[in-house]
């Protein structure tokens, strides 16, 4: 009942509604740079260890449209505003291809390739703190509020988004990022074995999530690197 009066306040909801608009035209661009400088990272890395797939295939490009994949770029991160009131917000894209053949040592390439992803992720998440710190504030005084502030929501929705998409990517279970990297750092064995549920892997990140499990491991994590990146912030800027 509680709930129903909430949903259909009239005021309530046209407050959220313009939260939410807000929220996702500040989180947009910082989604696509999210997803888009991830993937590059990947086929990057790898094209490095020797495989040139990404790079044949036409990925190795920061155009956003060659890694837009229309439900994890555009919809679950619109269904995701809509739904929290644009308080939490991911999305992914297209993933880049890698053949582990191509590496010198298929398990090793595999692993730094797919750690690459999420270290991108941070090292944007990074930039947007030193952005804030060292440009948006001290230039508070000097230029209209009605351009410093819609810059400063875009960085900081992408301190969030960048460091959640690293936290939910290093879950250890395959396809995720952090899966792959497990799986290269496991004996042949246990790694093996790991692989075998990567069929699996979606249908059980989604389940860990709707529960609630996985929240046990991303938020701690989340916790951690907002930790690491706060030592860098300046001008009165918290995370």
């Amino acid at each position: 009942m509680l709930m129903y009066m909430d949903i259909f306040n009239k005021e309530n909801f046209l407050e959220r509604l313009e939260e939410t608009i807000r929220n996702l035209i500040l989180a947009a661009v910082p989604i696509l740079i999210a997803v888009t400088f991830h993937e590059v990272a990947h086929g990057l890395a790898a094209y490095k260890l020797g495989d040139n797939t990404a790079k044949a295939m036409g990925r190795l490009t920061l155009n956003p449209i060659a890694h837009i994949d229309p439900i994890g770029t555009i919809l679950m991160p619109f269904a995701l505003l809509v739904l929290t009131h644009g308080r939490f917000v991911f999305g992914y894209a297209k993933p880049v291809p890698i053949n582990p053949y191509n590496f010198r040592n298929p398990r090793k390439g595999m692993a730094i390739s797919a750690a690459a992803g999420p270290a991108m992720n941070l090292l944007l998440g990074f930039i947007s703190v030193l952005l804030i710190s060292y440009l948006v504030i001290p230039l508070a005084g000097s230029l209209p509020m009605d351009i410093l502030q819609p810059v400063a929501g875009m960085l900081k929705q992408s301190i969030i988004i960048n460091v959640a998409l690293a936290a939910l990517n290093l879950l250890p279970i395959p396809p995720l990022d952090g899966g792959r990297v497990l799986t290269g750092l496991l004996p042949y064995r246990q790694a093996r074995a790991l692989e075998m549920i990567e069929p699996y892997g979606f249908f059980i990140v989604l389940i860990l999530i709707m529960s609630g499990l996985a929240y046990y491991f991303i938020t701690p994590l989340m916790n951690v690197f907002y930790a690491i990146l706060g030592l860098f912030a300046r001008g009165g800027f918290m995370l």
